[in-house]
């Protein structure tokens, strides 16, 4: 009688019998559903603060109006944002690296949505 090890293909079938389903897989984006969570306005904020900062225009930050998530080792939040520069108000794509659990933040890109 032969001792076959099935570890491997249960890991193999845990794996990827979930990749159909809502669980994340490292490296891919994935819709934020709710974009008016209090967290996700509050990256949004940052992102049009620190493009203030590097930038030198001044923006005020209205909303985050979508946006989508990435787990790598951290979150890259990739939202479009609205701010306004005077009177007019317009949409940004920005891009913010962040580690909870060290408090890092950062912005990658910002960018003006024709």
């Amino acid at each position: 009688m032969t001792n076959i090890n099935h570890r491997p293909l249960l890991f193999f079938l845990f794996l990827f019998g979930s990749v159909g389903s809502q669980s994340t897989i490292p490296g891919r984006f994935y819709p934020i559903e709710v974009v008016n969570d209090p967290h996700i306005q509050e990256i949004g904020e940052f992102a049009v603060s620190e493009n203030n900062k590097q930038s030198g225009v001044q923006l005020v930050f209205i909303r985050v109006i979508s946006g989508e998530k990435q787990v790598v080792a951290g979150i890259n939040f990739r939202l479009v944002v609205e701010a306004k520069e005077g009177e007019a108000v317009h949409q940004y794509e920005t891009l913010v690296y962040e580690q909870v659990w060290t408090g890092y933040r950062q912005l990658t890109s910002f960018t003006f949505k024709a």
